[in-house]
């Protein structure tokens, strides 16, 4: 972007479009629903409540939420949360929580794994509860697009967890991009060093018990029902199965690919390509490793531009690794020796270029070092938010104070940004169905790719009996 985007437009056309960046309300429903209930004080549902969930939980009560009900399939997880809540009502479906305590509550947390996001987050919303969701928003591209639609639809308050976004540095990237500091973009380079957990395998054989205080069914939810094995599935490992989990780019994407889809609005490839790509092995699990190519035509005045994403050890070009900062090569350099794997995101421009190695977006350089040694940051014109503290709780405050109409901007990562920023970047995971070297052609509008039909079938899923939105 050549011309400065001021606030105020950029906030009119955000709120025009649903999601092109700021969440900014302009309804009066919601606003209406959040004052009546902060005069009454906030009650939230939370559905799972360990690891990211438990924190995803306590960080909503510390902004005086009160927790009504706790929800998870592992019966231990639950009673540890409820040791900090006890006046929770306990669950282990949240389909039989929400028909409980619905009438009693305000919000729904939403920190399961990927394939039960939308089937919790479009129940709660439908019944006109405020959603926090955690990231990837959905595990397929047509229930990304469904959630941002019935948000829209039900003026709820919405945020996914990607929490970089409430971090002032992103926002400040986001603002020396679009200022034109470093010219016109037309490549963005983001690797990772996920995966962390295991890809590249197969299904294993047979089944063991299911733990007495295990509900496997719920953990199942929409997914094809399979056989429980311990360890493999439950209670970290799903992020590489396919059935369950988006892989890297789902897990890290929505993180590390934030700063720079939010700045250039790369929404809606054109084109995917898997430039490296070993296949989902057995139609299990995704690859070990993969590289990926997305296009995007020229948009609201931005050049076409290219989106690499590489991941499992995966780096971008050997040209422009030795542009980046000595202290970020020598840990690449590290890396090829067998050493620990890195995380990046380079958005390269005609003038310059914009390396973090932040995975929120949150610091970040200015390159060539030497050449923008003086330069001054542009004016902001994003809102920032007026509370110190972690991102995470920052981004709680964020999403609840929006709820009680205390905070005008509202929430940047809502449904409608989050919904299109996960359906762009799992565009990418169609890519690893088609093969090594198949440039998928993308219709964004309609949700399908128009010269390899065979993709379409996992642009969403059949859900399973009981489980369907």
């Amino acid at each position: 972007m050549t011309k400065r985007t001021n606030r105020r437009d950029f906030l009119g056309r955000t709120a025009a479009a649903g999601a092109v960046g700021v969440g900014y309300w302009t309804g009066t429903s919601p606003v209406l629903k959040a004052q009546e209930s902060a005069l009454q004080g906030l009650s939230a549902a939370c559905i799972g409540v360990g690891g990211k969930g438990g924190s995803d939980t306590s960080h909503i009560a510390e902004n005086g939420v009160n927790i009504a009900a706790l929800c998870d399939i592992d019966g231990d997880t639950v009673n540890k949360k409820a040791r900090e809540f006890p006046d929770a009502e306990k669950f282990s479906d949240f389909r039989e929580m929400l028909d409980k305590v619905g009438d009693k509550i305000d919000i729904v947390t939403v920190s399961t794994p990927d394939h039960t996001h939308a089937a919790a987050a479009v129940r709660a919303m439908r019944m006109k509860k405020h959603v926090y969701c955690q990231k990837p928003l959905t595990w397929s591209i047509g229930e990304a697009r469904l959630m941002r639609e019935t948000a829209e639809q039900m003026g709820v308050v919405t945020q996914m967890g990607n929490q970089g976004t409430s971090e002032d540095g992103l926002r400040t990237a986001v603002e020396v991009i679009q200022s034109g500091a470093i010219g016109d973009v037309s490549e963005v380079h983001v690797w990772s060093n996920r995966p962390v957990w295991p890809q590249g395998q197969g299904r294993p054989e047979g089944e063991d018990p299911i733990p007495e205080n295990l509900n496997w069914d719920a953990w199942i939810g929409p997914a094809p029902m399979r056989p429980f094995k311990k360890g493999v599935y439950h209670s970290f490992n799903w992020r590489g199965w396919v059935d369950f989990g988006t892989g890297a780019l789902g897990d890290m994407a929505c993180h590390t690919t934030n700063m720079p889809v939010m700045a250039l609005k790369l929404w809606d490839p054109v084109a995917v390509t898997a430039v490296k790509n070993p296949g989902i092995f057995e139609g299990e699990t995704y690859p070990a490793s993969s590289a990926l190519l997305f296009e995007f035509p020229e948009r609201e005045g931005l050049p076409a531009c290219q989106f690499y994403w590489y991941d499992g050890g995966e780096l971008p070009r050997e040209d422009l690794i030795n542009k980046l900062p000595k202290r970020f090569q020598e840990r690449i350099a590290k890396q090829r020796e067998g050493g620990r794997k890195t995380s990046g995101a380079l958005v390269v421009g005609s003038k310059g270029m914009v390396f973090s190695a932040n995975d929120y977006g949150a610091q970040f350089d200015i390159l060539p070092e030497d050449d923008f040694a003086d330069y001054k940051y542009p004016d902001p014109w994003l809102p920032r938010i007026p509370f110190k503290a972690g991102n995470d709780q920052r981004q709680k405050w964020e999403f609840v104070s929006t709820i009680k109409g205390e905070y005008e901007p509202g929430t940047m990562s809502n449904f409608g940004y989050a919904g299109r920023l996960t359906e762009t970047i799992l565009v990418g995971n169609l890519a690893l169905r088609a093969g090594e070297g198949k440039r998928i052609e993308w219709d964004a509008k309609n949700l399908k790719s128009t010269n390899v039909p065979e993709v379409n079938q996992f642009v969403a899923r059949e859900y399973r009996s009981g489980w369907e939105l």
